[in-house]
């Protein structure tokens, strides 16, 4: 037991030495820092006019759409890199799994493509 207690210890070393820094840095954020508001610096900044209308509207669902497109994509790269390292190692077993991931998302892709959600008019 004490052995596989000391296998995890530079982890948590780690941690407590990345959670002191850390805490370090916003402290000394928080006495350094000079707290001077002025009306300029409390102005809208993002999109450069004042807010007009509830913040709480509703959403086109184009959004959302574009929002789950990324999501599929960003898993397919998250999916793709560990394959490509170990390529070598799966055999055609682990090839043609990927190549049925990879089909299901390109049919995915393109029935989205045919129904226009990557469409803005």
């Amino acid at each position: 037991m004490e052995n596989t207690l000391s296998e995890y210890m530079p982890i948590i070393i780690f941690m407590i030495v990345a959670f002191v820094i850390s805490g370090l840095f916003v402290l000394a954020n928080y006495l350094v820092a000079v707290n001077n508001p002025d009306p300029e610096k409390n102005s809208a900044y993002e999109c450069g006019f004042e807010q007009f209308g509830d913040s709480r509207m509703k959403f086109d669902v184009r959004f959302y759409l574009v929002t789950l497109l990324f999501i599929i994509f960003d898993l397919e790269v998250a999916f793709l890199f560990p394959w490509s390292v170990t390529f070598g190692t799966l055999g055609l077993l682990g090839f043609v799994s990927m190549m049925i991931f990879l089909g299901v998302l390109t049919i995915g892709f393109i029935y989205e493509w045919k129904k226009g959600a990557l469409e803005w008019q």
